[in-house]
């Protein structure tokens, strides 16, 4: 297909800069098989939902992987930008660079009071750092001296402050190591979750930690070209008999965020199942796909020409999905990362 079919028009005033307070007031539109279309409050999920059904959800956390800093070099010392991306080992991080052009490899780099060394220098621009320090020592120094990884639409228009080391964290995360939020599970408190419990469904937590490649655009014109960046995942044994389990009571699979889909649907096997798995994955889901787990999507609005949204067309429909998000303009509702949410159900 072409990059062109995912393209449409959004007012720039449809980005939202703050997520919703409480954060299930968010607004929650659903799509039906056949364009069916529903506006709701993710407050409203218990009632769109059935006893027996799961709702899988990413417990990765944030980290704050953004490390504003300076390059060293003889007696030049400018100002430069570090995005974490993917740890590359205990004492390593791969990263993007800004200004990439003025960094080459050996350069020596100090990101507040933590030193690193540009360890290589790779031909799409990505780094690899070394830093001074390494294991605990080093996710600490990061914790000290980063800030959360605003996406570039939301950075752009504002500075980051103290409410974003919370607002940009879901109340369910565990496992540090994403370098951008699964923003679906920004959505949920602690009272929607007892609620869903109450009305017998559960959630089921799975990890995938989100790498920055998920704010790349996509540049090849058929869409086929383009390669995406693999994310680390694991699947606990516990999570995968819960998810089994509930299928073959009847019980709908449905995935909070398209990074918990994207996991399912890279370890199921090709009727469904699910084992224990632990891995990497750069599954790049487009129209004609055969999903062979997920029932429904619960995600965010996304960006035009983005990975994401042709993943929400291959569940619901292209057609479809340019209709929702039509309606969803022309009513209002805020996108991307800090906006509202939507519950697509899976094409027949």
């Amino acid at each position: 297909m072409q990059l062109s079919d995912f393209d449409f028009e959004l007012p720039e005033d449809r980005i939202a800069l703050r997520p919703a307070e409480p954060r299930d007031s968010a607004r929650l539109l659903q799509v039906r098989p056949g364009g069916v279309l529903s506006d709701h409050q993710v407050r409203d999920l218990p009632s769109l939902l059935r006893a027996g059904d799961i709702l899988v959800v990413n417990e990765t956390r944030v980290i704050p992987a953004r490390l504003k800093g300076r390059r060293l070099r003889g007696d030049s010392d400018i100002a430069v930008e570090a995005t974490l991306h993917q740890r590359a080992s205990e004492g390593a991080w791969r990263a993007f660079m800004r200004p990439g052009k003025k960094i080459v490899e050996g350069d020596s780099l100090r990101f507040g009071d933590l030193p690193a060394t540009v360890a290589a220098k790779g031909e799409a621009g990505e780094f690899t750092l070394e830093f001074a320090v390494s294991g605990p020592d080093l996710d600490a120094a990061i914790a000290r001296v980063g800030e959360m990884p605003l996406p570039p639409y939301i950075a752009s228009k504002r500075r980051q402050d103290a409410r974003d080391r919370s607002d940009y964290q879901t109340v369910y995360a565990r496992t540090e190591g994403s370098v951008a939020a699964p923003t679906a599970g920004l959505h949920f408190t602690d009272g929607l979750i007892g609620r869903l419990g109450a009305a017998g469904i559960d959630l089921v937590p799975v990890t995938l930690h989100v790498g920055a490649g998920t704010f790349l655009p996509v540049k090849a014109e058929e869409t086929d070209k383009h390669v995406m960046h693999a994310e680390w995942g694991e699947i606990t044994p516990e999570a995968a008999a819960r998810i089994n389990a509930a299928r073959a009571a009847g019980g709908r699979v449905v995935c909070v965020g398209t990074t918990s889909l994207r996991l399912l649907e890279s370890a199921a096997s090709e009727d469904g199942r699910l084992e224990a798995w632990t891995g990497e994955t750069d599954i790049f889901i487009t129209p004609g796909r055969r999903f062979r787990i997920a029932d429904a999507l619960m995600t965010n609005f996304h960006l035009p020409k983005s990975t994401l949204f042709m993943l929400v067309s291959a569940l619901a429909g292209l057609g479809e999905m340019r209709a929702a998000y039509a309606h969803a303009i022309a009513d209002g509702y805020r996108f991307y990362s800090y906006g509202d949410a939507s519950l697509l159900w899976r094409a027949t």
